[in-house]
């Protein structure tokens, strides 16, 4: 069973590369994905993002304990469903700062300055709002301003402009300071996840095979170059021109390992015949470190009560007719960007308000209901790694993103947790907050802030960095993204940034593989 390209992950890259690659009638081309169809509607409707941190559509990993934090292990959602984390995510379009871009060509990633990447994130979006020199119309993702704000929205831009923090209108336009609401990867009203945008309108071509339960055990290499992928159940595909690997920063190292391509004596260890000795593989995991503060309201002024059978069956009958309301809004639609360091270069905290408490696993609830405020520190000097905990394809990795592990980001998280409580403390937000439930007034020192940290903090659903490019010697894969040292490999996904973008990643994962499409096709004369 031959194909020209094999591309490994259904995810919001592999997507990507499967619709475009395919657009040549004469090139064959195989997506597999280890989860399944996106059949269930929590997966379409805005709000089901609740139920996503909570089991649904995830492998169900978590980390290793965290040293610098301890000892505490953290649920760690990575998408198990075709559109990967598109379908799975709060649905936020942000793109990071153009600085983050133009320090990647500074690190010797030529072609990835903001200047050179710009043109795929608009090529990618079909923006309901803007057509400008940052956003596009017409593209296959649908980016769309929020349907469902509440008053507490609006209260919330208020009391961090008593801050001097001002509104942003388009926090993925000129500049990124401030706060706003986020625009949405949306479509009338519908999550627009990388399958619905790029997979669903082209699963009639006849050279595009899209395999859904089909995990992969590990990549065939003979002598020297990629020629196949081998199944679970021992099935074979090859691969007359390249495998492709987008399975995400977690997925991507953890298969090339399986496949003998990593740390040598790593490998060695576990009796996985090593093909090539590539120590970058599985290291510089970063991710957001996600501190919150949580209020209790003075009223029903968030989601909180349509959790109870008889508001959750009205809010659906209110989406059934409107498609506004709460099955219409993503939960976390408001944020914004701004400054832990006052000298840092651009924002270094991201805020998420949640419309609610409780909403992800491991996060309180507020019995009379509660609103959340999210901050992370968005550039990590911690380096963490991904690791095989056996030879086993089945057993869940070890992954270690090692937070904490340099003191400067466990500082800038506390400073963006405390302004995070200023922000809820301000006038404006008043009439809607009652008090502060977390971290609450016994927090007060250094020490407790870290106890509570240690305690009360999550990831961001960001993971990047495994496969790193770049020029010099220890990259794993080159600025085109083809596996040094494995002829026939490609990696395309958030594992190939070599430092973190300082916001959600979704989009930035979307525009690498549309630039690596364009590669690609290129590189083969498509």
């Amino acid at each position: 069973m031959g194909y020209d390209f094999i591309i490994v992950g259904g995810g919001s890259a592999g997507s990507v590369l499967a619709a475009r690659l395919s657009e040549n009638p004469s090139t064959r081309v195989l997506l597999l994905e280890a989860g399944g169809r996106d059949r269930h509607p929590f997966y379409h409707l805005p709000a089901g993002f609740a139920k996503m941190t909570k089991g649904i559509g995830s492998w169900g990993w978590q980390t290793v304990p965290q040293r610098h934090m301890g000892g505490m292990q953290i649920r760690y959602t990575q998408a198990r469903v075709i559109g990967g984390g598109s379908t799975i995510n709060a649905q936020i379009y942000t793109r990071g700062n153009a600085l983050d871009y133009d320090e990647w060509r500074q690190m010797g990633c030529d072609g990835w300055g903001y200047e050179d990447v710009l043109p795929y994130f608009r090529k990618a979006e079909d923006n309901d709002t803007y057509d400008d020199r940052y956003h596009g119309k017409g593209g296959p993702l649908g980016v769309s301003q929020p349907r469902a704000p509440l008053p507490i929205c609006e209260a919330y831009f208020a009391a961090a402009a008593q801050l001097g923090i001002p509104r942003n209108l388009d926090m993925t336009g000129a500049t990124q300071d401030g706060v706003g609401y986020y625009q949405l990867t949306q479509r009338h009203a519908r999550r627009s996840s990388a399958a619905m945008a790029y997979l669903t309108p082209n699963r009639g071509r006849a050279n595009l095979t899209v395999r859904t339960g089909a995990q992969v055990r590990r990549i065939v290499v003979t002598a020297g170059r990629a020629t196949a992928v081998e199944l679970m159940d021992g099935t074979l595909f090859e691969a007359g021109s390249e495998v492709i690997l987008s399975s995400g920063a977690i997925g991507s190292p953890r298969l090339l390992m399986l496949s003998g391509i990593g740390p040598g004596g790593h490998l060695d260890s576990l009796g996985i015949t090593t093909h090539l000795d590539q120590p970058g593989v599985g290291s510089n995991l970063q991710d957001h470190l996600d501190l919150f503060v949580i209020a209790e309201c003075t009223g029903p002024h968030t989601y909180d009560r349509y959790a109870k059978p008889l508001w959750s069956a009205l809010a659906g009958l209110q989406y059934l007719l409107t498609k506004t309301g709460p099955v219409a809004s993503s939960l976390f639609e408001t944020g914004g960007f701004w400054y832990a360091d006052p000298a840092a270069r651009s924002p270094d905290i991201q805020f998420h308000l949640g419309l609610g408490s409780g909403i992800e696993a491991g996060v309180a609830a507020m019995p009379q209901g509660g609103v959340t405020l999210n901050s992370a520190y968005l550039r990590p000097r911690s380096r963490g790694t991904v690791r095989l905990a056996s030879a086993d394809p089945a057993a869940a990795p070890l992954i270690d993103p090692n937070y904490w592990a340099d003191p400067h980001d466990r500082d800038m998280s506390i400073r963006g947790l405390k302004l995070a409580q200023e922000i809820m403390a301000q006038p404006a937000l008043k009439p809607f907050v009652l008090a502060e439930r977390l971290p609450g007034p016994g927090v007060k020192t250094d020490a407790d802030y870290i106890a509570y940290a240690q305690k009360h903090s999550k990831t961001d659903h960001h993971p990047a960095g495994t496969c790193r490019m770049g020029n010099d010697p220890g990259a794993v894969v080159d600025t085109r993204l083809r596996l040094n040292g494995i002829a026939g490999l490609r990696v395309a996904d958030a594992s190939v940034m070599p430092t973190l973008v300082s916001s959600n990643t979704n989009a930035p994962t979307i525009m690498i593989a549309e630039k690596a499409a364009d590669m690609i096709k290129a590189d083969h004369r498509l």
